[in-house]
């Protein structure tokens, strides 16, 4: 269902045909990697966040990990991840599928500027056996987030 939910919303923006599915697994960073034939810093990955009672979605590079102090500094709270049995239920996708098509209503979703050192990314499609292959372009386009926002810690740290 999910990946119908992904598609249904792809389709509205003229983005259906950009959707893969890989035989291999794409549920984490190394497997949609391997799958895809890509470097691993091109896997747009979704990270879930709690912000209160609020989902809050923050696409990045796949190689790149969450600075707590810029997190804070930016949305003015602890970073808190979902609960990995409460992800579905909260976003609308279930973990290895989490993505920003299609996400229940009053997901919030952002754009980490580490996306940027890639031209083409590769966000998930609602499950861990699907890929989306974008340009940066494209990806702001295809998705209803908020914003770009720069929380992810400097790759040389």
């Amino acid at each position: 269902m999910s990946l119908e939910r992904a598609r249904a919303f792809l389709e509205k923006r003229g983005f259906a045909g950009h959707i893969i599915i890989p035989e291999q697994s794409s549920a984490t960073v190394a497997e949609a990697a391997q799958a895809l034939g890509c470097e691993p810093g091109m896997i747009a990955k979704t990270l879930s966040f709690l912000q209160d009672d609020r989902p809050v979605l923050i696409l990045a590079e796949g190689m790149a990990r969450i600075d707590n102090r810029k997190y804070k500094d930016r949305f003015g709270c602890k970073a808190k991840m979902i609960p990995g049995d409460r992800v579905e239920e909260l976003v609308g996708h279930d973990v290895g599928g989490v993505c920003p098509f299609g996400v229940n209503e009053g997901v919030a979703v952002f754009l980490d500027e580490s996306l940027k050192l890639h031209d083409t990314v590769y966000p998930a499609a609602g499950t861990d056996h699907s890929a989306v292959r974008l340009t940066i372009d494209e990806l702001e386009k295809s998705c209803d987030f908020e914003g770009w926002v720069d929380v992810c810690k400097d790759p040389e740290a």
